[in-house]
């Protein structure tokens, strides 16, 4: 029946026909795909890529839903530590879905392809000192099913496991993967869209912003899941995806923005969920954007703060379903700092700016096309006319905004920031650290020169007493609110709406925890 109801164009063409329900054994979702630039886990960085990871790899840890600060064994079972090295001991009899055996050989592979292929999420694993060359030095195969991971950097073993947790570190099948390396690229064209992994699905097909089919991996060590496949539509339209569920035409819709979360209210048949989100919003500035100087001006981003309709835009446009919080660390994580020091003032800006000497400030915003996104962007742009500063909006699939963004080629951006790991260095490597290897942090798609603050950063990583350590993080949190060429602003909530025949459906705290192995209708 599946293979039928795909032939019918429904789900590998642009069309959206009306059924009269999903197929039983397969869970329909719809949703914008726009934002994926890669499958490859050492690339994929964007919301849809890593809910994708989550159900396709696995790692050697991963944390648990419902419980984030505790790391779960994966594909380890066990480990030793040192304050230099871990030693993890593999689970047995455990296999890709290509029925190779996963074997330390594949934990050394995916580890080390990450960093050598030096791609958007490898500042994860480099923060270990890692580089392409002294990388495989510090992964050794013990024995048949062990492997040791060393480093030279001042940082404990916890912090290691934090880091393996992170999608980027999911381990992919080196024998499949090997088969299609092409000109030394580790297999990355190749797992663009292809997968080589252990998780309870495997990719069937994947069409670039029209669908990604899952197909069930019934051998995973996670175990066999519930259903058969799972398709994911591109509905780019929110409205649309509101329509579908509502239809019955799909079993969950994702990305929906307020005026959709509140229409499905109520309505028979469908659950809508507001689920806690660990994702921030923030506005960011290329201090070397060409033609606009202004940018680098750090008077111009004091000015911004003030500029910033925080509750405007999460109370009134978003009817609540954000909160204002303007620090690194969302709320939730150990050490976030809540107070609230700055507030809409379009008068402030104004002098700021006018003391500053900045005669016509402006800037053109690239902003994804969906929802939250461009909603929060034109909040802004309205904000910012009252404060005297000219707000060009450029809409985009949000694959190339990224790709802009990451080619420093924007003025400004508005955009959203999830945590890789639970720990508190994973925003405060993003947001407060620029290293000279060339990271691709967000300091760094800024444009931001942050020799003092990455120093800190490195301590803050390093300190091993709790105590300290939240103060170094809540101090990090300060200097960036204050000093920085970004606006953190606010902390939302994940809207899905899913048909109240679905169960086992659970989303975590973080990005990429969508697991969809135990979900059944």
């Amino acid at each position: 029946m599946i293979k039928k109801w795909i032939a019918t164009g429904i789900l590998l063409t642009g069309s959206i026909a009306a059924m009269a329900a999903t197929p039983p054994n397969a869970l329909v979702v719809a949703q914008s795909l726009d934002d994926v630039t890669s499958l490859d886990p050492a690339q994929g960085f964007e919301l849809t890529s890593v809910q994708t990871f989550t159900n396709i790899y696995q790692r050697l840890v991963q944390s648990d839903p419902e419980n984030p600060t505790e790391l779960k064994p994966t594909l380890a079972t066990s480990w030793v530590s040192t304050p230099r090295s871990l030693t993890l001991t593999l689970r047995d009899n455990a296999q890709f879905a290509s029925g190779n055996p996963i074997r330390p050989e594949d934990v050394l592979f995916s580890l080390s392809r990450v960093v050598k292929l030096n791609l958007a999420p490898s500042f994860i694993l480099t923060q270990l000192g890692w580089d392409k060359d002294n990388v495989d030095s510090h992964l050794q195969k013990v024995d048949a099913n062990k492997v040791k991971i060393t480093w030279d950097v001042n940082v404990g073993p916890s912090f290691v496991l934090s880091l393996l947790s992170a999608p980027a570190s999911s381990i992919v099948d080196e024998k499949a993967v090997e088969m299609h390396v092409k000109n030394g690229d580790f297999g990355h064209a190749w797992l663009n869209n292809h997968s080589a992994g252990s998780g309870p699905f495997q990719i069937m097909k994947y069409t670039p912003h029209e669908a990604l089919v899952l197909t069930a991996n019934k051998t995973s060590p996670a175990g066999a899941p519930k259903m058969q496949m799972i398709l994911m539509k591109n509905v780019p339209d929110a409205a649309t995806r509101q329509l579908l569920i509502e239809q019955g035409d799909a079993d969950i819709a994702r990305n929906l923005g307020s005026d959709q979360f509140e229409s499905l209210q109520g309505k028979p048949g469908v659950k809508a969920l507001a689920l806690p989100y660990a994702s921030l919003y923030y506005i960011m500035f290329n201090t070397k954007a060409k033609n606009n100087p202004d940018l680098g001006n750090p008077k111009f981003w004091e000015a911004a703060h003030w500029a910033f309709d925080y509750k405007g835009i999460a109370v009134d446009l978003m009817r609540g379903q954000f909160q204002v919080q303007q620090s690194f660390l969302p709320q939730g994580f150990n050490g976030a700092l809540t107070d609230q020091p700055y507030h809409y003032d379009p008068e402030k800006a104004k002098q700021i700016l006018k003391d500053a000497g900045i005669k016509d400030p402006h800037f053109k915003l690239v902003v994804s096309n969906q929802p939250p996104y461009l909603d929060v962007a034109q909040a802004l742009q309205a904000s910012f006319a009252k404060a005297g500063i000219r707000v060009e909006l450029i809409p985009g699939i949000s694959s190339q905004v990224s790709n802009d963004v990451k080619e420093h080629n924007y003025e400004a951006n508005v955009s959203s920031w999830g945590p890789d790991y639970f720990d508190p260095n994973t925003n405060a490597s993003s947001f407060a650290y620029n290293p000279e290897n060339g990271s691709k942090t967000i300091a760094w798609r800024a444009n931001w020169q942050i020799p003092e603050l990455s120093k800190m950063t490195i301590a803050a990583r390093a300190e091993t007493d709790p105590v300290k350590r939240t103060k170094m993080y809540q101090e990090l949190q300060r200097q960036v609110r204050e000093s920085a060429p970004f606006v953190i602003g606010l902390q939302n909530k994940k809207l899905v709406a899913i048909r109240d025949n679905l169960k086992g459906y659970v989303q975590g705290i973080t990005p990429d925890m969508v697991y969809y192995q135990n979900v059944s209708k």
